[in-house]
């Protein structure tokens, strides 16, 4: 547990600095776009209220409420399953990703009322039109590990356990 401690601390860090650095330190707020490296990287605001690509965005106070229980829900979950589980290290580094992005856009709604996204990633002609930040990269690799990885720290421990058993019986 202390791996997926340890990433979930660096991702929420990450997350939080890259959010003060580009949206506040570079005034991206006022500014509204900077072109980095175009087209593949540029810096565009986006507050999202909802959830990914702006799904039940609803201007409702509630919803932003609603969208913070939600997170906090999903990733003291993620945290006692893979605690219980025993889970092996790439399961750890998943949920380490996932609840330490989770918390960071957690911290966001809380204090901005919705997300700040900033990064636009476009290539080869196409043209991305949404915005996403370190958090939301963070959540989707967690995500994806947690079910690449799932079921691995039992199958290890199972493992281990059948490689002691037959050395005691020897």
């Amino acid at each position: 547990m202390r791996l997926a401690a340890w990433v979930s601390g660096a991702v929420f860090l990450v997350d939080q600095a890259t959010k003060v650095a580009v949206v506040q330190g570079l005034n991206l707020i006022e500014r509204g776009g900077i072109d980095v490296f175009p087209p593949f990287l540029t810096f565009r605001m986006a507050w999202n209220r909802g959830i990914n690509f702006g799904l039940f965005a609803g201007d409702a106070e509630v919803m932003r409420w609603v969208l913070i229980a939600v997170a906090l829900a999903i990733s003291v979950w993620v945290w006692l399953w893979i605690r219980r589980e025993g889970a092996g290290r790439w399961q750890q580094v998943s949920a380490g990703l996932l609840v330490g992005g989770a918390l960071g856009n957690v911290v966001d709604r809380v204090v901005y009322g919705a997300v700040a996204d900033f990064l636009n990633m476009s290539c080869c002609g196409i043209e991305n039109p949404y915005a996403f930040n370190v958090a939301d990269v963070a959540i989707f690799a967690g995500a994806l590990g947690l079910v690449l990885f799932s079921g691995q720290g039992k199958a290890d421990k199972e493992k281990k356990r059948a490689a002691l058993r037959s050395r005691l019986r020897k």
